[in-house]
């Protein structure tokens, strides 16, 4: 049987470099293995030919690999870490490429934490699936055909999108299967919890990556026909009839601990507009309810709304909130975990929806404690936001920034997804598609991180279940725009 893989991944020196090779060359499929480094390399290592290159994520290693690959199949390996293959693997992933005919193949794999084994289930891959940071684990099975396309397809040099870059183009002309079995486990030295690397994304530090990362994504999108100019359907702001000009939105479940300082920093605002504060109670079971009862009592700004359904997550909580009569014209977030940064914060975002006749406003926030001292990496401004291409680029990344605001009769026309994740997100594209988004780059929110969030320390089975959740809303709104577009 003719070998059809050729083994490609970072130098590795030492035993561990040495045991993978051997592992690998059991199976009598590799037919030559390459590895690529920044550094020249003294070791000779047998059936090994050594690539020198500038980037291992750049697009002239694509390229070097797309030319060197003289096999059917390509085993890329994409972090310099220790990997160790599961009883007959490789034999798995060929089976399935030759079965399937897909571009990439991944799959579940193990992590060996602290000596302890831990599975990692990954997820479906879709159309939305556009993310950068998509998890396929660190090893691809690729067919050999299908990069050769998506290096000839590459019309930028990249430091660092380069297998991002590879990717999507492979996606835009075969499948990308998930194998949903445990062939592979990695010794794991990144330890943080979750919530302590979910903005890793928009670090300044890694401004430079993201540049490179949104120019591929445009691409992209472009190709797909997903792609929107920057022209904006124009929105009357004084539609409506309201009694408030603005309404402070707090949704809540048993936050005692926190409430009270929300609040107080939402009746703190100094405005030259009249404004209230909608506190969604969603049958909060600790001292939350009668905290608000006290409040409201001393403050008629304060509405406590107790919804009669027993079905809402934060998004149904907003829409309860949106669709009362007392809601003002512009609906702004507050998080019962959070404050605003001081008295002015309502007052910019109400000058800002006025001044650029936008439909909805997105701030910027300061990463602190619980005492609100700041923590890493701090301000989280968003700035790789643009007029021109902010809509776009927004597929591609997490989240788009806090507080959010909203044009509330155009929310009322959207309605928010009923869910407790992605919420805010799902509006935010929906509201992309025909409008203009302001934004605010100095800090105007507090986002305090603390033990309590909800997101401080996920499973990685929540964690997938958040991705593709958000991915499926990507989908949905690439589907949308490629409607658009052929409507023009």
């Amino acid at each position: 049987m003719p070998k059809k893989i050729s083994a490609f991944f970072p130098f590795n020196s030492g035993n561990n470099f040495e045991n993978l090779v051997g592992e690998l060359n059991r199976s009598g499929l590799i037919e030559k293995f390459f590895l690529l480094s920044k550094d020249p390399v003294s070791e000779r290592i047998e059936n090994c030919q050594t690539v020198k290159v500038e980037s291992l994520n750049g697009s002239k290693t694509v390229k070097f690999i797309a030319d060197l690959a003289n096999t059917d199949y390509i085993l890329l390996i994409t972090r310099d870490i220790l990997i160790i293959p599961g009883q007959f693997s490789l034999e798995r992933f060929l089976s399935v490429a030759e079965d399937t005919g897909a571009g990439i193949i991944y799959s579940d794999y193990f992590e060996i934490k602290n000596g302890e084994i831990i599975t990692h289930p990954v997820v479906d891959y879709q159309i939305g699936s556009i993310r950068d940071d998509f998890d396929f684990g660190p090893l691809l099975f690729i067919r050999t055909e299908a990069l050769k396309k998506a290096a000839a397809m590459a019309t930028a040099d990249f430091s660092f999108a380069g297998i991002y870059d590879m990717r999507l183009n492979i996606a835009k002309n075969y499948s990308l299967i998930r194998i949903p079995e445990f062939l592979y486990s990695v010794e794991e030295n990144d330890l943080r919890k979750s919530g302590e690397k979910q903005f890793d994304y928009v670090n300044p530090k890694n401004r430079e990556v993201q540049i490179e990362m949104e120019k591929a994504v445009t691409e992209h999108l472009k190709q797909i026909g997903a792609y929107l100019s920057p022209v904006f359907k124009s929105i009357e702001l004084t539609d409506g009839s309201f009694s408030s000009e603005a309404s402070v939105i707090i949704p809540v479940k048993n936050r005692a601990h926190t409430i009270e300082d929300a609040i107080k920093s939402a009746l703190n605002q100094k405005t030259d507009f009249n404004y209230n504060i909608i506190v969604v109670d969603n049958h909060s079971t600790d001292e939350t309810t009668e905290l608000l009862k006290l409040i409201a009592v001393k403050d008629k700004r304060l509405i406590h709304l107790i919804p009669e359904r027993r079905d809402l997550g934060i998004g149904g909580c907003w829409d309860e909130a949106v669709h009362i009569k007392e809601c003002g014209r512009f609906a702004v977030q507050l998080d019962s975990d959070d404050l605003y940064s001081d008295e002015t914060t309502l007052q910019k975002i109400i000058d800002l929806f006025r001044q650029e006749k936008c439909a909805m406003v997105i701030g910027s926030y300061k990463l602190t404690d619980f005492n609100l001292n700041e923590i890493p990496p701090g301000i989280i401004d968003h700035r790789e936001w643009t007029t021109e291409n902010g809509r776009n680029n927004a597929l591609r990344i997490n989240g788009l920034g806090a507080p959010r605001a909203f044009f509330v009769p155009l929310l009322r026309k959207i309605k928010i997804p009923n869910v407790s994740y992605g919420e805010d997100y799902a509006v935010g594209l929906a509201v992309s598609r025909h409008y203009k988004i302001g934004r605010i780059y100095e800090t105007i929110y507090l986002c305090r991180r603390w033990e309590g969030n909800s997101d401080a320390a996920l499973s990685i089975e929540k964690q997938n279940v958040n991705n593709f959740y958000k991915d499926r809303i990507r989908t949905i709104e690439i589907l949308a725009r490629q409607k658009l577009n052929s409507k023009n």
